[in-house]
């Protein structure tokens, strides 16, 4: 019988307070770091940029961080890291390509940003135990001109179109959305590329509504979809800080969100205070910040996460699992064990915002196994 290699894959990462604030660098990953050092494959959405040239901007001053908290990237507990997001370039351009040179000398593969877009555009392929792995990243939230193109430093970026359909003045209006077919395409082509190098593919992709629980965007789901036609064996989503649904299609599995793996923050986003919409509750209801987490602003949901995990042979990928985890108060997540009363409080909130999408979930051991119904 072949023995099967594992992925384990976290979601956002980026935390901004170290040593100086009380929080060495290394206890970020003490918890974690024995599941990490498991697995084979070990993937990570990187946040945060590394460098002596970041310009710290307005509206992300957390982004620009000390080399030294880059260590938490670097120190052998991970394989590859997708930078396709919405933050790789808030402190300049020179700062992510700092980052992403400091990685690859570190041995870390990095996809989803370059100093174009061809670079941005290629994936980390990971060999071990004679499976191949690739590991693409794609974005949907990248801030505005930070798209990568020709001779241009970016992310590679899908955008996304939005309609509006007035269903009459007792109705709210229905919102759609929907990927550029130019953008998807490319993303298609990427996978139906990779898919020949490969014996897995992986896309990482950083998109969707950010704290607001259960909602997942329509074109989240077209280029997930897409995604798997084209030949993807697992899609690993992130950016909205919390986890959401999970998804199984053609049998593939669809993560829609892992929520964080590690993320401080010293700021609450200004909506909390200054916009009428949370003021007054009309989209609070489950999104106001925990009291007791005041550097992980982002809704009380963000204390739940999970860690993707899937075992693979070069025949492809033989089964998808999650590990449930939950933050401590020193911001550390922790993988939780069956018969700790956390671990059924994650479950229970993946049933709840998984309700719409085709799924089972099956407790074994200490993972839970993603199967379809």
């Amino acid at each position: 019988m072949t023995k099967l290699a594992s992925i384990l894959i976290g979601g956002d990462c980026g935390p901004t307070h170290g040593p100086e604030q009380g929080f060495p660098i290394e206890g970020y990953t003490e918890l974690v770091a024995p599941e990490l050092r498991e697995a084979d494959f070990r993937f990570v959405n990187c946040m945060r940029t590394y460098s002596n040239r970041g310009v710290k901007s307005d509206h992300a001053p957390q982004v620009c961080q000390p080399i030294e908290m880059s260590t938490l990237f670097t120190s052998g507990l991970f394989d590859a890291v997708t930078m396709a997001n919405n933050h790789s370039l808030d402190a300049g351009p020179d700062a992510m390509l700092d980052t992403r040179k400091l990685f690859l000398e570190n041995g870390l593969q990095v996809t989803g940003a370059g100093r174009d877009l061809d670079e941005a555009r290629q994936p980390a392929i990971i060999e071990k135990s004679g499976v191949r792995v690739g590991y693409l990243g794609y974005t949907s939230v990248a801030t505005a001109g930070t798209e990568a193109a020709k001779g241009k430093p970016g992310v590679v970026n899908i955008r996304v179109m939005t309609t509006y359909e007035p269903r009459g003045p007792h109705q709210p209006v229905r919102v759609w959305t929907s990927p550029n077919p130019q953008d998807l395409a490319r993303l298609t082509e990427d996978i139906t590329a990779l898919r020949k190098q490969v014996d897995v593919v992986v896309l990482a992709y950083h998109a969707g509504a950010i704290r607001l629980p259960r909602i997942v965007s329509d074109y989240q789901v077209e280029v997930a979809h897409a995604a798997i036609d084209a030949g993807a064996d697992l899609i690993v989503g992130h950016a909205p800080h919390i986890p959401k649904a999970i998804e199984v299609y053609k049998g593939k599995v669809i993560f829609y969100s892992l929520g964080v793996f590690a993320m401080t923050k010293s700021f609450a986003a200004p909506a909390w205070t200054n916009e009428p919409a949370w003021a007054h509750g009309a989209v609070r209801n489950f999104m106001d910040l925990d009291p007791q987490y005041p550097l992980m602003p982002y809704g009380k949901d963000c204390t739940l996460a999970l860690l993707a995990k899937a075992y693979v042979s070069a025949q492809g990928v033989a089964k998808v699992s999650f590990l449930p985890v939950k933050f401590d108060r020193r911001y550390r997540p922790e993988v939780l064990r069956a018969g700790d009363p956390r671990f059924k409080e994650v479950v229970d909130y993946m049933e709840w915002a998984s309700e719409d999408m085709p799924h089972q979930f099956e407790v074994e051991g200490d993972e839970v196994v993603v199967t379809a119904q």
